[in-house]
């Protein structure tokens, strides 16, 4: 079944939000079966997106369990040690983090880079209400990406090489974008519907 990319990423948003008010008990129980759909159906882009935020995640770890108050870890180390309700806390920002990683893989994998703009597209018409342009805004995202994309192609670079390249001409003539137009079905009603009960529920 196919739906429309902006209910997909819509569908994602208000599942992460989902996330962040859960029970510490349902939130394992969610973020287990999101966690293990991804591994089955993009466990390549997970792993890819893990390796990108791996000091992110440890780095909030070290955060919540350091600047949490409460029961020292460790005696010895007294103050100078990792609180009990720290690293609670840290675990289980963590897990949400993974589990909104987990979802952002399933959603990549099933959106190519067109659709993906075509989705936001969709997303920011009403931003035509303020006086922006969403044309433009599409069309600077897909050079964004496009770009992202070529950096990440061309290997390992040191940062010495990166901040150069973003001073050098790029030589690249004028492209014309086009972006595919779907229309909202029956199904895409079914999964936003579903996605806002999960949040009705979470938040009841």
């Amino acid at each position: 079944m196919t739906f429309h990319p902006a209910a997909q990423i819509l569908a994602w948003c208000l599942l992460v939000t989902a996330m962040q008010v859960l029970a510490p008990g349902a939130l394992l129980i969610a973020a287990g079966l999101v966690l293990f759909w991804a591994f089955v159906v993009s466990g390549h882009k997970f792993m890819q997106l893990l390796r990108r935020t791996r000091w992110i995640m440890f780095s909030l770890l070290l955060v919540y369990a350091y600047s949490t108050p409460g029961q020292p870890l460790l005696d010895a180390l007294g103050m100078f040690g990792p609180s009990r309700e720290g690293l609670a806390d840290g675990v289980l920002q963590l897990t949400r983090l993974l589990a909104a990683l987990a979802g952002l893989a399933i959603l990549l994998d099933r959106l190519h880079r067109q659709q993906l703009i075509a989705g936001l597209y969709t997303l920011f018409a009403p931003l035509q209400w303020l006086g922006l342009s969403r044309e433009r805004l599409a069309v600077r995202l897909a050079l964004t990406l496009h770009y992202a994309e070529v950096a990440m192609l061309r290997g390992k670079r040191t940062w010495q090489d990166t901040l150069r390249s973003l001073f050098e001409p790029h030589g690249e003539t004028t492209r014309q974008m086009e972006l595919p137009l779907y229309r909202f079905a029956a199904s895409d009603i079914l999964l936003l519907g579903g996605a806002l009960l999960i949040l009705w529920l979470a938040l009841g």
